[in-house]
C-alpha cells in the first residue's frame, strides 16, 4: 500500500494536469498556433489578375504556365464567371452554425415479481424413512422444501435540455471524397483576458448543398462534430479538483 499511494499520487498529479496549472499561474490561457504549413495549393489566377500585376510592376514574379487552349475561361481561373464556392483542398467555406435544440425525457418504470416454491418426497423406495436419520430437526420427508420470494423495484428518471448556439466560422476543405463530397475543419479562439473561448467543427459537405455565398448550415454537414467551449480560471472554477474527480472514479459506493 505505501507504494500504491505515491504511484496514484503521480499519475493523479501528471494526469490531471496540475504541473500545467502550476506552470500557467497568473498567466491567460495560451492560443493553439496556426498551422505551419497551410494546404493552399497552387491555382491559375484570372486575366484580370494577370493585367493587375502587371501594371502594379510585379514583372518578375514568376508567371504561370500558360493555359492549355485560348479560351477566356480557363479552368481554375480565379474569376470571369468561374465558380467562386469551395471545391478543392485548400479553399475556404464559411460555416453558418444555427443550434436551437430543446429535449425534455421522462422515464418511469415499475417492477414486481412474487415467487413460491414448496418441495417434497412422499415415498421413494423406502428411503425416504432415512431422511429423518441424516437431516437435523426430523423435518417431515413430504414438506422438505417451502420457499417463497418478493421483489420490487421502481425507477424514474427525467432529462431536460436546451441548447442555443448562433454563430459563423470560416473553415477549409482538408480533402475531396472520391465522390467530390468534401472534408472541412475549422477552428475558432477568442480569448478575452483570462478565458479563452474555442470553436471547433469538421465534417464531411457536399458542394451541391453550398450556397451561392460559399455557405452552408451546419446541419447540412454530414458526421459534424462541433465542439464549444472554452478553458481559462472560470472553466477551473467549475471543474472539481482532481482529487475530488479521482475519489469519484475509484470510491465503489
Amino acid at each position: 500500500m505505501r507504494r500504491i499511494f505515491p504511484l496514484l499520487l503521480m499519475a493523479g498529479l501528471t494526469g490531471c494536469g496540475v504541473a500545467g496549472r502550476l506552470e500557467n499561474v497568473g498567466r491567460p490561457p495560451k492560443m493553439t498556433p496556426p498551422p505551419a504549413d497551410p494546404v493552399a495549393p497552387v491555382i491559375e489566377p484570372s486575366l484580370g489578375d494577370q493585367a493587375a500585376a502587371h501594371r502594379a510592376g510585379m514583372r518578375d514574379r514568376a508567371q504561370p504556365q500558360a493555359a492549355p487552349t485560348a479560351s477566356l475561361f480557363r479552368t481554375g481561373a480565379g474569376a470571369f464567371f468561374h465558380d467562386q464556392r469551395a471545391s478543392r483542398v485548400g479553399d475556404v467555406l464559411t460555416i453558418r452554425i444555427n443550434i436551437a435544440d430543446k429535449a425534455v425525457l421522462d422515464n418511469s418504470t415499475t417492477r414486481s415479481r412474487t415467487g413460491a416454491e414448496t418441495a417434497g418426497l412422499s415415498s421413494l423406495f423406502g428411503l425416504e424413512s432415512q431422511l429423518v436419520k441424516v437431516l437435523p430437526g426430523h423435518p417431515d420427508p413430504s414438506k422438505l422444501v417451502d420457499s417463497s420470494s418478493n421483489s420490487t423495484s421502481s425507477g424514474a428518471g427525467n432529462t431536460a435540455r436546451s441548447e442555443q448556439i448562433n454563430t459563423t466560422i470560416a473553415a477549409i476543405v482538408t480533402d475531396v471524397l472520391p465522390n467530390g463530397n468534401l472534408m472541412v475543419q475549422a477552428r475558432q479562439e477568442v480569448r478575452v483576458n483570462f478565458e479563452l473561448r474555442e470553436l471547433v467543427v469538421s465534417g464531411i459537405v457536399r458542394p451541391e448543398d453550398i450556397a451561392r455565398d460559399n455557405s452552408i448550415l451546419h446541419s447540412q454537414i454530414a458526421e459534424a462534430r462541433i465542439s464549444y467551449g472554452g478553458r481559462g480560471q472560470l472553466t477551473d472554477a467549475q471543474q472539481q479538483r482532481w482529487g475530488q474527480q479521482i475519489y469519484d472514479a475509484l470510491f465503489p459506493f
